[in-house]
């Protein structure tokens, strides 16, 4: 991991962090996509952990990056209020992609289709008590399910000043702190000289006592992990037989009670293991085997890319190099711009969905064939199409119209 700690350091991004955050775009569209029976086959069903935790981690190490220097460069107080800037655009980003989603939905059930799309994300109540649940939406104590993810970054993004104050103290406050938060997420906090425990949650709905489907202070330890590898306050892990064994054992040892092995090979002791476990495998509070799962299998992800990334710069003039360079710079550049194709991503899955359900390609009495083909050509249509919003963003980002002619 590339490390960032002195305030004269250059800001270098490592090509690794935007190549595993493009695959976890591509894999969130996949699993977010209504009747896509090729979320079945996602690395999160052969696990525990999942895309999620890559776009956490990333994160984690992409603020480092981006923002752990303002607070070296400028201070505290100039590192917060960038901090506070980037929390309000990922908060008008939530905002924008519930309310443009909700109008697509609205779209679609306007043409009478035999399936209610808004009730298909549980929005009814939304249009049904609008006054309460629009204060809800803009205080992000009414979160749905599907608009999870965004507010669980901005609680997560709200932490970092304290984090940094932890830190310009003694980088040992900083691990107690969210090995701490952590746990009292698992385990709740004990009322004194009671036996009732009270949730460490945030409330998600105004009618039921629904928390947020991604606790944030659960959350926070994968963005942290992150944070802290670039930030230099863990070592960068070597690369050696034996860690890469362990590894290897963990992620494998675990793909015996993955989705996987109960679907496709029957363990039915697999089942009631996760049925007896639920807090080892929560993905509400990131239970401690979706944590550990997740670090195996980036440290496999670190080691097979190399030092520094090294393996991700493809050279020689072959057909099977020049597509691996082409296949690398897409998922780079999807990485690189990972929230405008995360908001792109969450309202093309739906509409992938859609035209899945009311073509037929994923009724009951289809053909084989022409599911496949349909199913296929959702994923690799709506692959490319989140390239090209991401070049597309890239381009915007680059202001072209201020660069002078040439010429």
């Amino acid at each position: 991991m590339a490390t960032a700690t002195h305030p004269d350091m250059p800001r270098v991004r490592d090509p690794r962090l935007d190549f595993y955050r493009g695959i976890a775009m591509l894999v969130i569209f996949t699993s977010h996509t209504p009747g896509n029976f090729w979320g079945g086959w996602i690395p999160g069903r052969f696990g525990f952990s999942d895309a999620t935790e890559i776009f956490v981690f990333c994160s984690g190490m992409a603020s480092a990056i981006a923002f752990g220097g303002s607070f070296d460069r400028r201070g505290w107080l100039l590192g917060t209020a960038r901090v506070l800037f980037r929390c309000w655009q990922v908060y008008w980003a939530h905002i924008c992609l519930f309310f443009a989603l909700s109008f697509m939905l609205i779209a679609l059930d306007s043409f009478g289709f035999e399936k209610n799309y808004v009730n298909s994300l549980n929005l009814s109540q939304f249009f049904n008590e609008t006054k309460d649940h629009l204060f809800g939406l803009l205080t992000m104590t009414y979160v749905p399910n599907y608009f999870d993810i965004l507010p669980m970054y901005i609680m997560i993004l709200l932490m970092m000043p304290l984090v940094m104050g932890l830190a310009s103290v003694h980088v040992g406050l900083v691990f107690a702190f969210c090995i701490a938060l952590w746990f009292i997420a698992q385990t709740g906090i004990m009322i004194a000289l009671g036996t009732e425990r009270i949730a460490v949650s945030l409330p998600a709905s105004l009618t039921s006592d629904r928390p947020w489907f991604f606790n944030p202070f659960a959350w926070q330890l994968v963005f942290f992990t992150g944070f802290a590898l670039v930030r230099g306050w863990l070592p960068r892990p070597p690369v050696n037989t034996l860690l890469v064994v362990l590894a290897s054992i963990v992620v494998l040892g675990m793909m015996m009670l993955s989705n996987v092995a109960i679907r496709e090979w029957g363990f039915d002791w697999a089942a009631d293991w996760r049925r007896a476990n639920p807090n080892l495998i929560t993905k509400t509070d990131l239970g401690i085997a979706r944590y550990t799962h997740f670090l195996a299998l980036a440290y496999l992800a670190y080691a097979i890319a190399g030092d520094g990334g090294r393996r991700l710069i493809i050279t020689g003039r072959t057909a099977s190099a020049r597509f691996g360079k082409i296949i690398v710079a897409l998922l780079t550049k999807v990485g690189q711009q990972s929230l405008a194709v995360f908001i792109v991503a969450m309202m093309l899955s739906i509409f992938v969905g859609f035209v899945l359900t009311e073509t037929g390609a994923v009724a009951d009495d289809v053909t084989p064939l022409k599911s496949h083909v349909f199913v296929a050509a959702g994923n690799i249509l709506g692959w490319a199409f989140l390239v090209f919003i991401a070049y597309t963003a890239a381009w915007f980002k680059s202001q072209p119209w201020r660069k002078s002619a040439t010429g």
